[in-house]
């Protein structure tokens, strides 16, 4: 009767860790999900996609590379590469969890997923909603989101001081900037 109840108490202990594993490993196995991480994707697609297939074989070139293409983004893209490192005032370093991979040929997902296990604040990274030009009236929207238009536009607005002269700006460039369909 000992015997089995050894038995028995071995099995639970090895479910028990089996159990444990299991539940440790998971959050290292899940893949990202849909639309988690837009930033970090979309930004080392463009990255990767620039770069040439000799620079790609040189982890060193690529985060020289990184650094001149950080140099030229704005926003969110610019926050995140603040935060691998990629601008001068940037207080940490992880360029090289971005350039081995790239040099590797693997996907941006991927790269993602593994930069999110060195810092989480990455993939909370979101593109903000763009504004329908066509859709809103723009008198009802704030000082701000007409800047945010002409900034998403890479335009500006020298001399605007109301409101009004930012909406004559942005409807005199909007045939520029807006596809209207036939």
């Amino acid at each position: 009767m000992g015997s089995k109840s050894a038995t028995s108490g071995y099995r639970n202990r090895l479910l028990l860790a089996a159990a444990g594993l299991i539940l440790f490993l998971i959050p290292y196995s899940v893949a990202l999900k849909e639309g988690e991480c837009e930033v970090c994707v979309k930004v080392v697609d463009k990255f990767a996609n620039s770069l040439t297939d000799e620079v790609k074989k040189d982890t060193k070139r690529i985060e020289d590379e990184f650094r001149t293409f950080c140099k030229k983004s704005k926003d969110k893209e610019q926050r995140f590469c603040y935060y691998l490192g990629g601008m001068e005032d940037s207080a940490t370093g992880i360029l090289n969890e971005l350039s081995k991979p790239v040099s590797w040929g693997m996907p941006s997902d991927k790269i993602c997923e593994k930069l999110k296990k060195k810092d989480a604040q990455i993939c909370d990274l979101r593109y903000d909603k763009q504004i329908d030009v066509n859709a809103v009236d723009l008198k009802k929207l704030k000082v701000r989101d007409l800047k945010k238009i002409l900034s998403d536009w890479d335009e500006e607005c020298d001399g605007c001081l109301e409101k009004t002269d930012f909406i004559k700006r942005i409807e005199e460039l909007k045939h520029k900037h807006i596809k209207t369909e036939l």
